[in-house]
């Protein structure tokens, strides 16, 4: 009868243990949330005001270079002035456009969980696809190199879209910022998933990783140079790499060469080269 009890109590102590566990994740887990929900509402007055503070500035433009035709009396226009101008507009508009797009993307990994669609898809045809796309955009003196220690018949389980996103998000910002060297692309399987490296001899930009898009976004004209610096799209493939379970970082040495990782749960069929 003693023992009865005790294994009684051993089993009540132990349900207690668990339900005080459980009870102190979810205490953190919403203590997360409430934190965020609170850095959201505190961050979010000066997220407003720095993107009508960035849109002000084009659209002032737009208006004044319209304006300025729509008044002018026809035969004082020049052609090359009304060109020059007609320039200036679409040049202020595909800024708008470029800005509000990406924030878009952005805003869509903010409190929201996209859905996935997985695939299978042969890595060696994926990279070099991107491989293709990302030539067309760098300059002349730059080469692009994929590599991996993974066999050709290697395939994965991938959203393809979210993962063209993240690599051209990725390779756009690496032959911007390369002039002549070399831009490489190697991947590999590393704990259970995939591990791409970008490695390029440009001027990288791993401050901006650091911080959220939010805590970065209330550095005063921080939204006017969004264009040069990158920032949207280097924080969405942080966005979807986490959403995706994995890891996103980059390594800069100055003025020598930048390396952007990332790495998520992934699985891999026919990884290793046969002998």
């Amino acid at each position: 009868m003693g023992i009865f009890i005790l294994i009684i109590l051993a089993i009540l102590i132990g349900f207690g243990i668990a339900l005080y566990f459980i009870h102190r994740h979810y205490e953190r887990l919403l203590s997360k949330e409430i934190k965020r929900a609170q850095k959201s509402e505190q961050l979010k007055s000066v997220f407003i005001d720095n993107i009508v503070h960035t849109l002000r500035s084009p659209l002032n433009a737009i208006l004044e270079y319209s304006n300025y035709i729509l008044e002018e009396k026809d035969e004082t226009m020049q052609f090359a002035q009304v060109k020059e101008m007609a320039t200036n507009i679409n040049k202020d508009c595909e800024q708008l456009i470029n800005f509000v797009s990406q924030l878009f993307e952005l805003s869509k990994f903010e409190g929201v969980t996209p859905s996935f669609t997985f695939i299978e898809v042969n890595l060696i045809e994926l990279m070099a696809s991107y491989r293709r796309e990302v030539l067309n955009v760098t300059k002349p003196d730059v080469f692009v190199h994929v590599r991996t220690d993974l066999s050709p018949h290697c395939r994965a389980m991938l959203d393809t879209n979210f993962m063209h996103q993240l690599m051209m998000h990725l390779l756009t910002n690496a032959a911007r910022h390369t002039t002549q060297g070399d831009i490489i692309i190697k991947y590999g399987n590393e704990r259970k998933g995939i591990k791409v490296t970008i490695t390029y001899t440009g001027i990288g930009q791993a401050e901006l990783i650091g911080s959220d898009i939010y805590t970065f976004l209330q550095k005063e004209d921080a939204l006017m140079n969004f264009k040069e610096s990158s920032i949207l799209g280097l924080a969405m493939c942080k966005a979807i790499v986490e959403v995706l379970g994995g890891e996103f970082y980059m390594d800069t040495e100055y003025n020598k060469k930048t390396v952007a990782t990332f790495w998520f749960p992934c699985k891999m069929i026919d990884m290793h080269k046969k002998a």
